[in-house]
């Protein structure tokens, strides 16, 4: 894997094609290295590569079920995003995204931050529990145990512990082992710390962290791209701003996004 380059996997939902735009725009647009980034979108991943085929039923208001364990979940990557490292070829390492998330800052230091191999992945710990029980778009908002620790992850892809995390296992494991790290022996010791501030959940984080010492923002409540959304905190609109700024620059330049396929 070329280490002078950031290859960076974002998880796509079609509901919410406007933040991606952006976020791949900050990504890109302040990093001091090149990225390589790949769309974590299910006609990729589904029906051409064939690496993901978990099964669901959707009951009449559009909730998703995951069918391993009966659980409401609400987008593909809610668990495509843990087939990372066998996407990246067990090598490396790569950056996982939601992508309602929103980069400040050269996205190369975080990946010069993760550099101890000791570590399986690394996240930020997060002590967050969501006081609400459904999402911006009207879908169940599932509670476990490290919320949110999963929304941003950096994979040391080749580590051996993550070669647990095959198709197969990716496929029929729950949702809860996933998200709780449960393939990790010890699910503490074993994932590096990253600073709140590269995952700053607009919101929620502490009030000690300034929004605008936010390196990367996790629009958590909703987002700009969403009609009606309104920042929860007075701190939290000092980078709307900046994020509103970005979407007008792509709007009038006519940017389009195209997914990158697969090479495996």
């Amino acid at each position: 894997m070329n280490k002078n380059i950031n290859k960076i996997y974002i998880g796509y939902d079609p509901k919410e094609h406007k933040a991606y735009e952006v976020l791949k725009f900050s990504l890109e647009r302040i990093s001091t290295k090149p990225c390589d980034i790949i769309t974590l979108d299910l006609e990729t991943i589904q029906n051409k590569m064939g690496a993901y085929r978990r099964k669901y039923r959707t009951d009449t208001q559009g909730q998703r079920y995951d069918s391993t364990d009966n659980r409401p979940f609400s987008s593909d990557f809610s668990f495509s995003r843990f087939l990372v490292p066998y996407l990246n070829m067990y090598q490396g390492k790569a950056l996982y995204m939601d992508c309602d998330m929103y980069v400040r800052h050269d996205i190369t230091e975080l990946f010069d931050l993760c550099d101890n191999q000791y570590y399986a992945l690394w996240c930020v710990h997060h002590k967050y529990e969501p006081t609400i029980g459904k999402k911006m778009d009207n879908k169940i908002q599932e509670m476990y145990h490290r919320k949110n620790w999963s929304s941003l992850m950096m994979f040391n892809c080749g580590h051996s512990d993550n070669l647990k995390l095959t198709k197969d296992v990716v496929n029929s494991a729950t949702g809860r082992y996933l998200h709780t790290f449960e393939w990790l022996p010890d699910k503490e010791a074993d994932i590096g710390r990253i600073p709140e501030e590269w995952n700053w959940l607009d919101g929620h984080s502490s009030p000690k962290i300034d929004a605008m010492d936010a390196k990367n923002v996790h629009f958590t409540t909703g987002g700009p791209w969403f009609n009606g959304w309104n920042p929860s905190r007075e701190a939290d609109c000092k980078y709307i701003t900046e994020w509103n700024n970005d979407s007008t620059w792509l709007e009038m330049n006519g940017i389009k996004e195209h997914v990158k396929e697969f090479k495996i």
